[in-house]
């Protein structure tokens, strides 16, 4: 009986140091963010994407790609201001574990599982001005499938910083029918190799 009292205190307590962590890099990313629209800007790009895919008129259809590209690139100029005020963050306020599950104190008990989410920004930051000023000159439905892999996978690394690995791919999988691999498998080359290689040398 007082073994099962303990684990419950234990459980408990881990449980406390979880959510305070969680609340406070919530807190801090909320805090960098609330400076921009770039939430707006995201699903109004990806709605913008979903009605120039289903318009059958090719006139109407190269105005709204048009439309689109200011959009592209005033998310692009927000995500890159976000990612450089994000720079200055303590680094050790910018740790994510890369236990897939939530555990308290992970970080410190843990540190070479951890990446430095500031460097992931500043990638995301690179590909996403690259998808937006099209530097692999693709075609406009290749742009936006490339741009929308772009924005996931910064997505995706937000709610593993607030959350978790597993939390942020369950939230990416239902809200974009869109799973982890896919997405880092479908932006740039050049982006991809820097968040693989950032997530193994961190």
């Amino acid at each position: 009986m007082e073994i099962l009292v303990l684990f419950i205190v234990l459980g408990v307590v881990a449980f406390v140091l979880k959510s305070r962590d969680q609340r406070r890099r919530i807190a801090l990313l909320a805090s960098h963010l609330s400076n921009y629209e770039i939430e707006q800007l995201m699903e109004k790009l990806t709605d913008g994407y979903m009605r120039c895919l289903g318009e059958p008129n090719a006139e109407r259809r190269a105005q709204i790609w048009s439309m689109l590209t200011t959009t592209e690139q005033d998310l692009s100029a927000q995500f890159t201001r976000f990612a450089a005020g994000f720079s200055r963050v303590n680094e050790a306020d910018a740790r994510v574990s890369k236990i897939p599950l939530a555990l308290p104190l992970a970080n410190s008990m843990f540190p070479a599982a951890t990446f430095d989410v500031r460097k992931a920004f500043a990638i995301h930051a690179q590909g996403i001005a690259d998808a937006a000023a099209n530097r692999l000159e693709q075609t406009p439905k290749a742009k936006a499938f490339m741009m929308s892999a772009e924005l996931f996978l910064m997505q995706h690394t937000c709610h593993w910083f607030c959350k978790s690995k597993i939390v942020a791919s369950a939230r990416m999988m239902a809200r974009h029918q869109t799973s982890y691999q896919l997405a880092l498998e479908s932006v740039a080359p050049a982006t991809r190799e820097a968040y693989r290689q950032l997530l193994r040398s961190s």
